[in-house]
């Protein structure tokens, strides 16, 4: 008789960068150890997930998922009893799901299930961004009515959280791989990318004007074809960008 160990990690739902309701709660079932350390470390260097359990078979994930609602599950196909097919045949609320395999074979079934994506074990960083950003965009289109523009986020900057308001953010800068946050106050760094703040942030707020700089709207008081100008700094503006600047000043001054 075999035996299947069981386990379940439970997290405490701190926020991370969070712009209110557009926080996806996700989960982990995998069976593999190595695989699910290195979802959890992806999950935990991105601003819009908050990774509320991980689960090494699909038996615990349907019983901890019965009494709790999430938007995104990081699963993976082939487990013991209980298939991550199975898994997603039991349940009566279905969230996202992004498939975590080594095989290719269930590519075609997987997107039966209106999987988000469909990762290869190893998964690398971009493949990862570019799937959670996906999530992202389905999520605010389904619930881009209870959007309250929240008016502030949290970040992890320096070993702490600190909350930051939206009408005090003035542009967000790539650094590498973090990202400088400028406020009316100060500037903070924060591990993190652009497609994800440019993911999470309103868009009829917050606009990428440059592959570095995605800048707050209000605060623009002039431009040119080249830069733009926040009191007396001044930031590039990419020439495929101005259009969108122009469209985006036009419809601020309506509201």
């Amino acid at each position: 008789m075999s035996f299947i160990g069981f386990f379940v990690i439970l997290y405490n739902q701190k926020p991370k960068l969070t712009v209110d309701k557009f926080t996806l709660k996700c989960v982990i079932v995998d069976d593999s150890t190595l695989q699910r350390l290195s979802i959890v470390r992806l999950i935990d260097n991105h601003p819009s997930l908050n990774l509320v359990a991980e689960y090494n078979n699909a038996i615990e994930a349907k019983i901890g998922l019965a009494d709790q609602k999430v938007d995104l599950i990081f699963l993976d196909i082939e487990m013991p009893i209980l298939s991550g097919f199975d898994l997603l045949d039991d349940l009566e609320d279905k969230p996202q799901v992004i498939f975590i395999t080594g095989k290719t074979k269930y590519a075609f079934k997987a997107f039966d299930y209106d999987a988000v994506d469909y990762l290869r074990k190893p998964i690398s960083k971009e493949r990862f961004l570019n799937a959670v950003h996906k999530a992202i965009t389905n999520f605010k289109l389904k619930n881009e009515d209870d959007f309250d523009e929240g008016e502030f986020i949290f970040v992890k900057s320096n070993l702490k959280k600190r909350k930051v308001f939206l009408n005090d953010l003035r542009y967000i800068e790539a650094l590498g791989d973090y990202v400088k946050l400028v406020t009316e106050h100060d500037a903070l760094v924060v591990l993190s990318t652009m497609k994800a703040f440019e993911a999470l942030l309103p868009s009829d707020r917050f606009l990428r004007i440059h592959k570095s700089y995605i800048v707050n709207i209000e605060k623009v008081e002039r431009y040119n074809s080249k830069v733009i100008e926040l009191d007396n700094e001044q930031l590039p503006l990419s020439r495929n960008r101005k259009a969108d600047l122009v469209e985006a000043l036009a419809a601020s001054m309506k509201h």
